[in-house]
Order: structure tokens, then sequence, then C-alpha cells
């Protein structure tokens, strides 16, 4: 990169302009009176200004008048004039730049109060279960039975697997009096004691309506709050008091199918 020109380089440029041009006017003989001494003092100043171009110092008017013709002199004297004038009369502008407002902070939303729902899901809701792992529990009168606890669960929102723990417990896994001549698998009891089902899936989808009407969507969405009215301890019509392990052993064939 360059460096920057000298703020004098203009000022030396013309004084050596009019050194060549008085010079060329003596030669062509239109000067009405040459100035003495003029050739040399020509020289002299082309060599100072040479030095100083290439040096960069600084030459004041006096010494460039006493080796530069009076007109010349003039002329440095105006000219330097002019540049001072021209250097000294910028002012900056100083401009006020607007002040940016920040944008207005959009008012918080009002919170509206929304009706609170509840919320019927719970762990005993549908959910994916293994198909063959169930298919290969259930025995007795559960067999082959595995499609119809999953169509129950997904009809009423319910655990298949939970569908199937019950209907085990109760039945010693389809070996009951109960599901061998009623095709009843889960203790449903009617007006006149067990209720008789013309089909064990009918038997399971009744289980599931009666879950889902008359427990889960009464907030009954354990398996103890469910065991307490589905199985109560101490029932009139449990004398052998089987109810007592009803929540236990609920649990215990929930947790071998999942």
């Amino acid at each position: 990169m360059t460096s920057p020109i000298s703020s004098n380089w203009f000022y030396y440029t013309t004084m050596a302009s009019l050194a060549q041009a008085t010079s060329a006017a003596e030669q062509s003989g239109n000067s009405a009176a040459p100035l003495s001494g003029a050739g040399s003092d020509n020289s002299m100043f082309m060599m100072l200004l040479s030095s100083m171009l290439q040096g960069g110092g600084e030459m004041n008017p006096t010494m460039m008048s006493a080796f530069t013709p009076a007109p010349a002199a003039a002329s440095i004297s105006n000219s330097s004039q002019m540049m001072a004038q021209l250097n000294n009369s910028y002012t900056p502008i100083s401009v006020s730049l607007p002040s940016v407002s920040p944008a207005a902070t959009p008012a918080a939303a009002e919170t509206v109060a929304q009706p609170t729902v509840p919320n019927l899901k719970t762990d005993l809701s549908f959910k994916p279960i293994q198909f063959l792992k169930l298919e290969n529990t259930l025995g007795g009168k559960l067999s082959g039975t595995a499609a119809h606890f999953i169509n129950a669960g997904k009809k009423y929102d319910l655990d298949p697997n939970l569908l199937s723990a019950i209907a085990i417990h109760e039945t010693g896994n389809g070996t009951s009096r109960a599901a061998n001549e009623k095709n009843n698998i889960a203790g449903m009891m009617g007006k006149n004691g067990l209720r008789s089902y013309d089909s064990v899936e009918e038997s399971i989808f009744d289980m599931a309506r009666n879950l889902r009407q008359n427990y889960l969507n009464q907030g009954k969405t354990t398996i103890a709050s469910i065991g307490a009215k589905y199985a109560p301890v101490g029932a009139g019509n449990d004398p052998t008091g089987l109810n007592n392990h009803w929540v236990t052993g609920v649990n215990r064939q929930l947790n071998k199918l999942t």
C-alpha cells in the first residue's frame, strides 16, 4: 500500500510548474525582461524540490522565495494563503441521529380460566400388548380368547392385560365352575346370583363395560380402588374370604403379562 500524499505535494508541484513556465518563456524570448540568474535559480529550485519530495520534509516560503523569481514567489504566497484558508475552513458537521425507540411490548394476554375436564386416561387405559404372550398364558375356558380381550379393551379404553388378569384370577385361569357352566369369567353377579352368558366373548365385553362405566368413570383408577368395590372384603357373598386376596391376585397376574 502506498503512503498518503504529503499535504504540501500540490504546493511543490505548483512551484515546479511555475519554474518550468518561466524557463520556457525565457528561451522563447517572450519574456520582456529576463530575470537575472533565472537558470541557476531554477536548477537550484528543482534540486531542492526533488530532495523535499523524496525526503518528505518541509520547506518554508522564505527559503522557496530565495530561489524563485518574484512573480513566482508572489504566486507561492497566494497559493499558500489559499491552501491555508482551505485547510482551516473545514469544520465537521455534527449530525444527531434520531433516537430509536424500542418496540412497544404488547400487553400480556389475559389468562382465561379454562374449565377443568377430568382426565380419564390412566395407567389402566388401553395400550398395545404382547398378543402371543397373552395367548400362550390363557388356559382352560379362556384359551383362544386373547383377541376378545384386545377388542373389548379398544372399545372401552381399557388395558387388555387388566381385563385378562381379572379373568385369570376370577376363574383360576379358565378352570372355575362359573366359567365352564355359565361362561362367566369375571364373577359378574345378577338378580339370581352369577350371571350366565351365551359365550365367553360376551362375558368379556360385559366385564369391560362394567369396569369403564361403574369404576374408571367414577374415579376408581387403581386396582386397589377397583377391588374395594368389585370384591369388597367381608361381603355376604364371600363366605370363604376369597376377596381378601383379590387385589394381590390381580396385581400378580397383571405383572406376569406385562
